[in-house]
């Protein structure tokens, strides 16, 4: 299963454990309003911080991949020359 995946599921079961617990709980309408607005807020930063993470995740992969594919065809070229040298 992805990364993405499982801190997408993770944070979902919050949300709703949350949700549920602050709709449960005997306060007065305008408190419950306040807390499911706070916790609405609260959920919106830790997806974004999810995103974020894994974005940076997926840029850092790119970039290793992407070296790698340079060095391979650094390689390539220069054993092309050399050959072509020899001939």
């Amino acid at each position: 299963m992805s990364t993405g995946k499982i801190v997408l599921g993770v944070l979902a079961g919050i949300a709703a454990g949350t949700l549920i617990g602050v709709l449960v709980a005997p306060d007065k309408g305008t408190e419950t309003r306040r807390k499911i607005r706070q916790k609405g807020e609260d959920l919106v930063d830790n997806v974004k911080d999810g995103v974020s993470s894994m974005v940076d995740d997926a840029v850092g992969r790119f970039d290793k991949l992407r070296g790698k594919a340079r060095r391979s065809m650094n390689d390539m070229l220069s054993t092309t020359n050399e050959e072509s040298a020899t001939i």
